[in-house]
């Protein structure tokens, strides 16, 4: 039985992000379709020099299964594909001014000057990328459901902790009553008291987090507002928020996707977060003012103790 082409093709744009948009459709596409999305992500410069049959060996497929995997991602044909892999994998190495292979894995042996241009480059281009798949009219919409929210609850497991508990230290010192939970007890807890003019923001680079899905869901259960934060917005997460915000990833060497998502994920919550200080001015100014005023004699130590050529711990990002 012929494999069945996915029905998503006019959701993406021909020619823009198209490897980033693989990435994010990864999960959804089965069997033979994967296999072929793979091997494109895995390396797009030789994938756009092979011809058709060629990649259908590389990835154990058919001719036939890559031109499903063209139509599927809105091409008429494999040409199409080829045009927008080159187009977007040769805009990346122009930009590194050819210092850095992006599909070059980074090897046990590399001098640190060539590591940190790998890993400046793979940041630059998931935060691009984020950019242009980011939904300003959803960026718009949590912010605003954070605004006016009587309390907001932000989850997130692992790696994905640390951005959620950055949101809520911004947040808080604005003024929004927040809590950011790692551990699904606690968390669970605290989602059932929440309810209708509460926010609940779900943070999970793949939407797969068992625990996070499960916090999120018992939040908008209770009629909570429920915000996703994701780079698969078909995800479990994506599919059961109100709200979904998404990024993007570059994966390299020593740094897998969930690692390589963590600066994309901060701009994000760092626009939301700005934008929100911008819907609460005159709170968040006073806020800032009071909270200043607060941590002044640390903040005054600190100083004295640097011009005495002493250093002292600093804590909270002050």
């Amino acid at each position: 039985m012929a494999e069945q082409v996915p029905s998503y093709a006019t959701e993406l744009a021909v020619g823009e992000n198209v490897l980033i948009r693989i990435r994010s459709l990864l999960p959804e596409l089965t069997g033979a379709l994967q296999r072929v999305a793979e091997q494109v992500l895995a390396d797009p410069l030789r994938a756009a020099r092979a011809t058709i049959v060629e990649l259908a060996e590389r990835s154990g497929t058919s001719p036939a299964t890559v031109t499903r995997f063209c139509r599927a991602l809105g091409f008429e044909g494999y040409a199409e594909l080829r045009l927008a892999v080159a187009a977007e994998a040769g805009a990346a190495t122009r930009a590194a001014g050819w210092s850095v292979d992006i599909g070059r894995e980074i090897l046990p042996t590399d001098p640190l000057d060539r590591v940190l241009n790998q890993i400046i480059v793979a940041d630059a281009r998931a935060i691009e990328s984020t950019a242009a798949l980011l939904d300003l009219d959803a960026v718009d919409a949590a912010a605003t459901a954070i605004a006016n929210a009587n309390r907001v609850d932000i989850y997130g497991i692992g790696g994905s902790a640390l951005v959620g508990a950055e949101l809520q230290i911004c947040l808080h010192r604005i003024g929004v009553a927040s809590w950011a939970w790692t551990e699904v007890h606690l968390g669970l807890a605290s989602s059932a008291l929440l309810g209708p003019g509460d926010v609940a923001l779900g943070v999970s680079h793949s939407g797969g987090a068992r625990e996070t899905i499960e916090m999120l869901a018992e939040a908008g259960s209770h009629g909570a507002t429920t915000i996703a934060l994701t780079s698969f917005p078909r995800s479990p997460l994506g599919e059961l928020a109100d709200i979904v915000l998404t990024t993007a990833a570059t994966e390299i060497a020593f740094r897998p996707d969930a690692l390589s998502a963590r600066h994309s994920q901060l701009v994000v919550l760092d626009l939301v977060y700005v934008a929100v200080a911008q819907r609460t001015h005159d709170r968040s100014h006073a806020a800032f003012q009071r909270t200043a005023h607060a941590v002044a004699a640390h903040r005054d130590e600190q100083t004295a103790s640097r011009r005495r050529g002493r250093a002292v711990p600093t804590v909270g990002g002050e």
